[in-house]
This record gives C-alpha cells, sequence and structure tokens, in this order.
C-alpha cells in the first residue's frame, strides 16, 4: 500500500499492527508480525523518522501510529520539497557543463519504435520543455484525438511557448478542430501551411522528434540531439512558420457577415483548407448546405476560392 512512499513490507506490517492495536511496545509488535524485535525496532525508527510513529507522552517505549492521512500528506510535502531543492541543485548543474560534453556520440541519435513506445517518447520531450515547443502537425497520429493535447495544455499552463503549423488533412478527424481552436484559446499560436512535409516536435530547440519513415509515421521515430541537424529543423520551422497562415480563430463577439455564427465558424474552416465532408461533419450541416452557404460568403466577401475567403475573412478581422 505503501511501497510507492518508500516504506518496506515490514515496516508497512508494523504500522498496520500499531493502527489496530492503538500502542504497542517493541517487543508486542515483534509479536505480532511474528518478526525479530531487532528488525521491528529498525522499522519503527525508521517510521518515526517518516512521521508515522510517535512516542506516547509520558512513556519512551509505548508507540502510538500516526493517523494514515496526516501522515502520508505530511510525508507528501517534505517529499515536494526535497524534490523541488533537487531539481535546482540539478539545474544548477547543467548549467555548469556544456551540453556537448553532457551528450555522448551515440546519444545524438536514437531510434524508437513501437506506437507506445513514440507516445511516451513526445510525452517524454513535451514535460522537459522549458521555453518553447515547435510542432509540425499532420497525420497519421499515435495518439486519440481526446488525448493529444494533454502534454501541450500542460506546457501552457506553465506559460511555455508553443508553435504549431498544421497540415489541413490535421483536421479531418472528427473533434480535432475543435481541439485545435481550444489550444489557441489557451494561448498556441497556430498557423495552417497546405504543404507541411512531416511530423515534427523541437523542444527548446535542443531535442528533435520525427518519425522515421512517413508511411509508419506512428511506428517508429528518431530522436534527434545533435546540434546541427536541430538547428536546420529549427530553421526549416521558421521557413513553414512564415509561409504559414495565421489559423483564423471565430469571435462571439464579433458578428458574421450576414449576422450568422455558423458562417462564421465556417470562415475558420474554410482558412484550413479542410474537405467539404470534413467541414459539414464539423459544422454538423449537409454537404449540400455547406455548399448554399459557401457560395454565399464567396459572394459576400469577393472572393473566387472558398481557402480564399478564409483567408481574407482572417484578414479583415471576420474570423
Amino acid at each position: 500500500m505503501f511501497e510507492s512512499l518508500g516504506l518496506t513490507p515490514v515496516e508497512e506490517s508494523v504500522y498496520l499492527a500499531l493502527l489496530r492495536k492503538r500502542q504497542s511496545t517493541v517487543p508486542e509488535l515483534a509479536q505480532q508480525v511474528g518478526e525479530n524485535p531487532r528488525v521491528v525496532r529498525a522499522a519503527t525508527e525508521r517510521l518515526e523518522d517518516l512521521g508515522f510513529v510517535s512516542r506516547r507522552v509520558g512513556s519512551g517505549t509505548r508507540l502510538v501510529a500516526t493517523r494514515p492521512d496526516v501522515a502520508v500528506n505530511a510525508l507528501v510535502v517534505r517529499r515536494t520539497a526535497e524534490f523541488g531543492a533537487a531539481r535546482r541543485a540539478a539545474e544548477r548543474m547543467a548549467a555548469e557543463f556544456p551540453q556537448e560534453l553532457l551528450t555522448s556520440p551515440d546519444e545524438l541519435l536514437e531510434i524508437v519504435t513501437g506506437r507506445a513506445a513514440v507516445e511516451a517518447q513526445f510525452v517524454q520531450l513535451s514535460h522537459g520543455v522549458t521555453n518553447e515547443l515547435l510542432v509540425l502537425d499532420r497525420p497519421p497520429y499515435v495518439q486519440e484525438v481526446a488525448a493529444a493535447n494533454l502534454p501541450e495544455n500542460e506546457l501552457l499552463s506553465r506559460q511555455a511557448s508553443v508553435r504549431g503549423i498544421y497540415a489541413p488533412e490535421a483536421f479531418e478527424l472528427p473533434g480535432a478542430f475543435e481541439q485545435a481552436m481550444a489550444a489557441v484559446a489557451a494561448g498556441e499560436q497556430a498557423r495552417v501551411h497546405t504543404d507541411v512535409p512531416l511530423k515534427l516536435a523541437i523542444s527548446d530547440r535542443s531535442v528533435a522528434l520525427l518519425p522515421l519513415a512517413s508511411e509508419r509515421a506512428v511506428d517508429a521515430a528518431l530522436v534527434i540531439r545533435a546540434p546541427m541537424v536541430v538547428s536546420a529543423l529549427v530553421k526549416l520551422f521558421e521557413m513553414l512558420w512564415v509561409q504559414a497562415t495565421p489559423l483564423p480563430v471565430w469571435d462571439p463577439e464579433r458578428p458574421a457577415p450576414g449576422g450568422d455564427e455558423l458562417d462564421l465558424r465556417l470562415l475558420g474552416l474554410l482558412a484550413t483548407g479542410l474537405k467539404d465532408e470534413a467541414i459539414a461533419r464539423e459544422l454538423g450541416v449537409s454537404v449540400r448546405t455547406l455548399g448554399r452557404r459557401s457560395s454565399a460568403l464567396l459572394t459576400t466577401l469577393g472572393a473566387r476560392t472558398r481557402f480564399q475567403a478564409g483567408l481574407q475573412a482572417g484578414r479583415r478581422g471576420l474570423a
């Protein structure tokens, strides 16, 4: 039960026995748990250090168990402070050494295989971000849509910078566009590019994660720490960022052309380059209704194509 807190099986048995008896001496506890008194004495001393056991006032021999919730909460607070101090010490130590000295040549490139391992690697990379996460987003995906933004949400809650460039096909999964909108509302900077060449995540411009093969993008990935290669991938991201179009976000307080909120949402979806079927599914309308409303918006905005309509709406502040 308390193994995660560092208690041994003997220490846990002694503590549970003391909880049942309320107060006992070491010999009494040894008899209850069937252990050598010397072993039990050592266990009670450690339990006392951890705050699970105290001595009865006026008696140096009888031991009393602390309530489990009180003992565990106090220990968690203490461990949290200890871990915080250890993290700060590690950061100071890392700052004293160049990254090249901390990374051996065989650690500059790592191959991760298996969907679970690739997903775990992305979560680990995200948790390691201190300042900035850069992402090129396109299918296929190793995670379900509902879970894909959890690491990013944690980053945004820490005020880290997150920039993402989406391929239009990234929004074809049900719920994907709404999730992207939620990320933007939480602080992500998002843009759309019609030619995102690969999936990519870069942590603090020092570690990159990208698929080993595009056709099996969720089955194997490369973890790259080689500074020159990561720098080149950052430059690729920045080039695409300049070319990409900001993802339009509708504002419920600002009326759309014609005063219809559905049109406002439609404008944002048009700018993503999504197919008609995917847009209709996101809006909950038929493809025929979508075509009629899209044509009306094209006329209102003076645009020749749907994609152009979405971009013009973004520039005019309508989406």
